[in-house]
């Protein structure tokens, strides 16, 4: 069986073909499509097929595709930008005061909301009946103005007959999609729940539209297989899920990229780094699997109850930004430029005006930068914005035109926030082109854009020596750079340290720094205990150097460049369920299962029920997200309070049962279906 993984990143959309053996048939890129994903999605994917195709050995068309994966910066990037469908939330058993706790009110984007009577207790019990009669009338008055509904009740975990009859309303009522809170996570902490609802409900329409294109592409090229989708776990869910619970996709491409890399380097322990244009992600994978951060997904400022990878970001990648700090020293990135060398690549005339630029005498400060318009903003707001529009429209513009001439830099700075234009200028990708480790693009149009920036002048942090006007200098300064920086976070995140003060003592430094100072009476040696797997296009560039200052090993697998696309097809499914047995009274316990609550003085008893319910549900879980031959494991795990006098009690027991496996072969789909 042919294996198609796909990964959307911020730069490029990466699609490979895998036979059943692991090994790549084919790989290619295209640039992602902002405006419409799907249009970059089919570009990789045609050129996969159309490759295979011509192979006089394995030519396979697009009916020998059995599996379809596809790992997606869409929810990630909708959660950050503040962008999604309108939201109601429905809050039941709280009050006014829970929407500011947990960034509730901001993760809700001015959508509606509304607090009724109900919910239950902690032990599952009905706190207060459910008003129906206002529930009705507010999912009434909010069905003309929002997309989607989120239900949070409180205490739904211990029983969600509150949220299953809220959402029956909502169909009733409304026919909008509704998401419930007990659906996604099965913890405590309702305002953190509720955050996480809310933001699945914002994501419903988003994902939705992506999947449909993915299918649209499908049966345009005749893929008869399953469409899976990478969580933000590393494992896989079926599209249909997905549709569903569109927020588990958040840091869906980091994780595909940890699983892609320990299916490439078949190392168990290591620190994976995938390296980007825009962001570098680091991330830890212990036997085999990507460690979880046990507080959930962080994404756009809101902490969410997803099961996510233990992620560490740093913005760092081939388009980060070069500029200077105060002092003038170097500094690269957090924000992100269009490469000169690739923006020259796609429109030639860009090297004419660098050349202009090149052949005056004196330096400005917006030499070898360029405003690009990547999408039209919706409406026009004022004669600023109308003339920078027109001004774009053609193609780049160079800064000082629309800067210095224009008077035009409030206004753009509002596009490029909005992510509707981009800004372009020297960045570490241009810096490897001078340097001959990458041939990709425009060599000229990095040449001279480093003659350019050297002109402005920098300082070296290390010395304190003023250089200017050597662009040899220059690009090496922006290498060097980029491997220190690498060298700090990987350092960092070996540590899980966020605090990096550390770091900032000199002899660190200069370790870290590849320096090597006579003059220094204490040298420091760092040294990394696991290898580092490194994958993303620049990763040949920045790490060699960057993982050989702290002593330890790293691995460059075959395909680094488009490892997230091999993860989207290389992972598990993996579905988990739990319950939490309560000591109600002395020597009383009860569980909530699903519609059904078992109490009695038996604790033996009630776990048994509590496992074969979890071992049942897991396994229906996990075949409605894709699996076959589910590997279930069940773990009890109890706390216990200690009374006064030093008496302990059983304060619950939290059973958990985890469901692993394969995705399910096509034949079993077609059944299904």
């Amino acid at each position: 069986m042919i294996r198609l993984g796909i990964d959307t990143g911020g730069t490029y959309t990466d699609a490979v073909l895998l036979d059943d053996a692991g090994e790549v048939l084919a790989a290619a890129k295209a640039p992602t499509t902002r405006d419409d994903l799907a249009r970059g999605i089919g570009a990789a994917v045609r050129r996969v097929i159309d490759d295979l195709a011509r192979d006089p050995i394995r030519g396979v068309g697009p009916d020998g595709i059995g599996l379809v994966g596809l790992s997606t910066t869409l929810a990630t990037n909708a959660v950050v930008e503040g962008r999604g469908g309108r939201v109601g939330l429905l809050l039941t058993g709280f009050d006014a005061r829970s929407m500011d706790r947990a960034g509730l009110r901001a993760a809700l984007a001015g959508g509606p909301w509304a607090v009724l009577a109900g919910g239950h207790d902690a032990h599952g019990l009905e706190h207060q009946p459910l008003d129906e009669t206002a529930a009705a009338e507010s999912i009434r008055e909010m069905s003309h103005a929002v997309d989607a509904f989120a239900v949070t009740a409180r205490f739904a975990v211990r029983n969600p007959a509150h949220e299953l009859r809220l959402a029956e309303m909502v169909r009733d009522l409304s026919a909008l999609p509704c998401t419930m809170s007990h659906e996604l996570s099965a913890r405590l902490d309702a305002p953190r729940r509720a955050v996480t609802t809310v933001l699945n409900a914002r994501l419903v329409a988003l994902v939705t539209r992506l999947l449909e294109a993915a299918h649209g592409l499908m049966r345009e090229l005749a893929i008869d297989a399953p469409l899976m989708v990478v969580r933000g776990d590393g494992s896989l869910m079926r599209a249909d899920l997905a549709r569903l619970r569109p927020v588990e996709t958040i840091l869906s491409g980091p994780a595909a990229s940890v699983v892609g890399a320990a299916a490439l380097a078949g190392i168990p322990d290591a620190l994976v780094a995938d390296v980007g244009g825009t962001t570098t992600d680091m991330a830890l994978l212990e036997a085999g699997r990507p460690r979880l951060d046990p507080k959930g997904a962080l994404v756009g400022g809101h902490r969410t109850m997803v099961e996510a990878i233990e992620l560490r970001t740093l913005g760092l990648g081939g388009d980060s930004a070069t500029g200077r700090d105060s002092r003038n020293r170097l500094t690269l990135g957090p924000g992100r430029d269009l490469p000169l060398s690739l923006l020259a690549h796609d429109v030639p005339d860009v090297v004419a005006v660098l050349h202009r630029q090149q052949q005056r005498t004196r330096a400005s400060i917006h030499d070898g930068r360029f405003a690009v318009l990547v999408q039209h903003p919706p409406g026009i707001d004022g004669r600023s914005r109308e003339r920078l529009l027109a001004l774009l429209a053609s193609g780049p513009v160079d800064l000082e035109t629309l800067i210095e001439r224009e008077h035009l830099e409030r206004p753009l700075r509002r596009l490029v926030e909005r992510g509707h234009a981009l800004l372009a200028g020297f960045t570490p990708s241009d810096a490897a082109h001078c340097a001959g480790l990458q041939h990709t693009w425009s060599h000229d149009a990095a040449r001279i854009g480093a003659e350019l920036e050297a002109r402005k002048g920098w300082m070296d942090a290390a010395s304190g020596t003023q250089h200017r006007a050597d662009p040899d200098a220059f690009v090496e300064a922006v290498l060097a750079l980029a491997r220190k920086l690498t060298a700090r976070a990987l350092a960092t995140t070996a540590c899980s340290e966020d605090d990096e003060v550390w770091l900032d003592a000199p002899a660190v430094d200069a370790a870290l720094d590849g320096r090597d100072d006579p003059a220094a009476l204490l040298g420091v040696a760092l040294k990394l205990a696991r290898p580092v797997v490194a994958v993303g296009g620049p990763a040949r560039i920045f790490y060699p150097q960057a993982v050989a200052r702290l002593g330890t090993e790293l691995v460059l697998p075959p395909h680094f460049d488009v490892c997230n696309a091999i993860g989207a097809v290389t992972g598990d499914v993996v579905r988990r369920q739990e319950a939490v047995i309560l000591q109600v009274t002395e020597n009383r316990y009860a569980v909530q299962l699903g519609d059904d609550r078992i109490e009695s003085d038996d604790l033996a008893m009630v776990t048994e029920h509590t496992r074969r319910h979890l071992q049942a549900t897991v396994v229906e879980a996990f075949r409605l997200a894709g699996g076959a031959d589910a590997d279930v494991t069940l773990v009890a795990t109890d706390r216990k309070a200690v009374l006064d006098g030093g008496r302990s009690y059983l304060a619950e027991r939290r059973v958990v049962a985890t469901a692993r496996g394969r995705p399910a072969p096509p034949s079993v789909r077609r059944e299904e279906r």
